[in-house]
């Protein structure tokens, strides 16, 4: 199983999940996959329409934010407004969940819910450097 790093009580990021993942998302509470990964990155990478089609039969929410680079402001304000309508716990994935978090904490930051000091210190406990993103 892939690993699901918490983030917050409503935030978990995770590396590329498959498809046998998403039953164990449906396990722990998450109502809400948010995929930040582009389709083809990698042959071996499970579409977008697979891992979509594995949340709806689990009764999971699915939406898909894919991410070149660095998230642009209008991926950053649609993954913020995803989790606001949440109805409970998120999962975001990317490659290796880096775009999933910084995309999130652009959010936060924009926002103003959490402080810079907060999501570097949230990103590290997670295992991801946000020093250098959230100004």
């Amino acid at each position: 199983m892939t690993p699901f790093r918490r983030v917050t009580d409503q935030f978990s990021v995770s590396p590329q999940i498959a498809v046998s993942d998403v039953a164990a998302a449906a396990e722990q509470g998450f109502v809400l996959i948010i995929n930040n990964r582009p389709d083809g990155e990698d042959p071996a990478q499970p579409s977008g329409a697979e891992i979509e089609a594995a949340a709806r039969a689990a009764g999971l929410d699915y939406l898909a934010i894919p991410v070149r680079g660095g998230p642009d402001a209008a991926q950053v304000e649609a993954q913020r407004e995803a989790m606001d309508q949440a109805l409970g716990p998120v999962l975001a994935y990317c490659r290796s969940g880096t775009r999933s978090i910084v995309t999130w904490a652009l959010g936060q930051a924009a926002a103003g819910r959490t402080d810079r000091q907060t999501l570097v210190a949230l990103g590290a406990e997670a295992g991801y450097d946000l020093s250098g993103v959230v100004g």
